[in-house]
């Protein structure tokens, strides 16, 4: 756990700081500096971008990362090479499709905001730097480096969007020239991530067999390479839409600017996360290694950590978020205050989702991927079906609901895919403590509120369940590499005394 502990705690950071930069955007500058209208549009944008990203990558960062670490020497260059081509043969003919049917698809984003009609080519050009960034991104991955791609994937963009902002602010950029900077960005990110990834292994474009008349490994893969990342097309397509589909279908439902009060706490809730996603740019190549070596007590031992650490951390961001958020809707503004039934929903299935571990890093570098798939494809049917019945009915609390049938219903269904081809589960006496521990501190402080000013009452708040919640954890031991981390901390300081 050494190396997964070290990265993943300076991808917490980094993704942490990603996540500050993008709280200042998203619940002051856009807020105060954007019309609801715009900012609806900004969202828009990028949700449908970040659509049509698992099509235009062709599952190649999920390949790459699940079919690596079974080759060597020149059949490991000749698999990277080909893992850059891949792509294009889905980007080449979309490509085309956007060109000749431009006004079909501008009429059709367009139905219910005519202001999206101008902006197809800006949503494919963010989706197609976004692709290959992931990409190169996992060359990285592969070689063990996740660091600096994780701060180019949540920091970067985000420093770039609030310089822009800033600039809007102070009237020196309007409103389009910010969208068509803001797809500059995405396409710099992705030449500076091709930058680095071809530093850690440079590409050799070569297609020659080691010798006349032999079949190297890949030759003997490839056709599974294929049928890989075709399948995982879907899965990328499953988990990007379970997360996109609800800001997309608002727009095409109700006015614009519901996908903003949408976006807003759509990314409150997303914080939770965080922990997860930080610890998997470096556990998914590492369980891809321990599944083609057979390594299956390595892999259940790593499991269960993950779980528990990871139910810890999102455990007291949920406490976080749900107990202060009344107060933070006080300092965003009332008509963003539509969304606080969206946060606690959207917060409820980001913490059953982080306590699966690395439950996504097992299915999807292994043989039974096949199956989450159809069931992934039933979730996103579901999800849009209830989207369509309750955002007319509902509005944006319509689509929170829907997210978060389909979402939980998606994740219990993988983690019995897991117990039941591996026999393995995340979940101990200790995690049924946490959840108590969870379940109790909500109850104690969700109805509880200091009647001061709400930055005030946030720091106040916030800290009294920071303290109780980790001193509870830490001394019944809920998490040994939670306890583990905590005394180096504890050891920093005294050394600093």
């Amino acid at each position: 756990m050494g190396i997964v502990l070290k990265q993943s705690f300076q991808n917490l950071i980094t993704t942490y700081l990603g996540f500050g930069l993008g709280a200042v955007n998203t619940l002051f500058l856009y807020v105060n500096f954007m019309s609801d209208t715009y900012y609806g549009l900004v969202s828009f944008i990028l949700s449908t971008a970040f659509i049509l990203v698992p099509f235009l990558a062709f599952g190649v960062q999920n390949t790459m990362v699940k079919f690596y670490s079974s080759f060597e020497g020149e059949d490991q260059d000749r698999f990277l090479s080909w893992m850059l081509l891949l792509p294009l043969f889905l980007i080449i003919p979309l490509t085309g499709i956007t060109y000749f049917l431009h006004q079909q698809i501008a009429d059709f984003l367009s139905s219910k905001n005519e202001i999206v009609a101008g902006y197809v080519w800006y949503i494919f050009i963010i989706a197609l730097s976004s692709a290959y960034f992931e990409i190169f991104f996992s060359w990285s991955k592969v070689q063990l480096k996740s660091t600096f791609g994780n701060f180019l994937k949540e920091v970067f963009h985000r420093l770039g969007v609030t310089l822009l902002l800033v600039l809007l602010a102070i009237s020196a950029i309007d409103v389009d020239t910010f969208i068509i900077l803001t797809v500059v960005i995405y396409i710099v990110r992705m030449i500076i991530m091709m930058v680095y990834a071809f530093k850690q292994r440079r590409p050799l474009i070569t297609f020659s067999r080691k010798r006349a008349n032999t079949t190297s490994k890949l030759d003997v893969q490839r056709t599974s390479i294929i049928k890989y990342s075709t399948l995982i097309i879907i899965a990328g397509s499953v988990a990007t839409l379970l997360i996109d589909i609800d800001k997309f279908m608002i727009g095409k439902y109700v006015a614009i600017e519901n996908v903003a009060y949408y976006a807003v706490a759509i990314y409150i809730a997303t914080v939770i996360g965080v922990p997860s996603r930080a610890m998997h740019q470096i556990t998914y190549p590492m369980v891809a290694e321990m599944l083609n070596k057979k390594q299956w007590s390595e892999m259940s031992v790593l499991y269960k950590k993950s779980s528990l650490s990871l139910l810890v951390i999102s455990g007291l961001l949920f406490l976080l978020i749900v107990c202060n958020i009344k107060s933070l809707y006080l300092l965003v503004g009332p008509e963003y205050a539509t969304g606080l039934y969206v946060v606690l929903f959207i917060s409820a299935s980001k913490l059953l989702d982080n306590c699966l571990g690395i439950n996504n890093a097992i299915i999807f570098n292994s043989d039974y991927y096949r199956i989450v798939l159809v069931i992934g494809v039933v979730a996103v049917i579901v999800a849009i079906i209830l989207n369509m019945i309750l955002i007319p009915a509902l509005g944006i609390n319509g689509a929170g609901v829907a997210t978060l049938i389909a979402t939980v219903g998606y994740s219990v269904a993988k983690l019995l895919v897991v117990q039941s081809k591996f026999k393995m589960q995340p979940f101990s006496k200790n995690s049924l403590k946490i959840f108590g521990l969870i379940i109790g501190v909500f109850c104690l402080c969700y109805f509880w509120d200091f009647n001061l000013n709400p930055v005030v009452a946030i720091a106040l708040k916030g800290s009294l369940i920071t303290i109780g919640y980790l001193l509870i954890s830490y001394v019944f031991k809920l998490s040994m590499e939670i306890n583990i981390a905590m005394d180096k901390v504890l050891n920093i300081v005294k050394k600093r005394d």
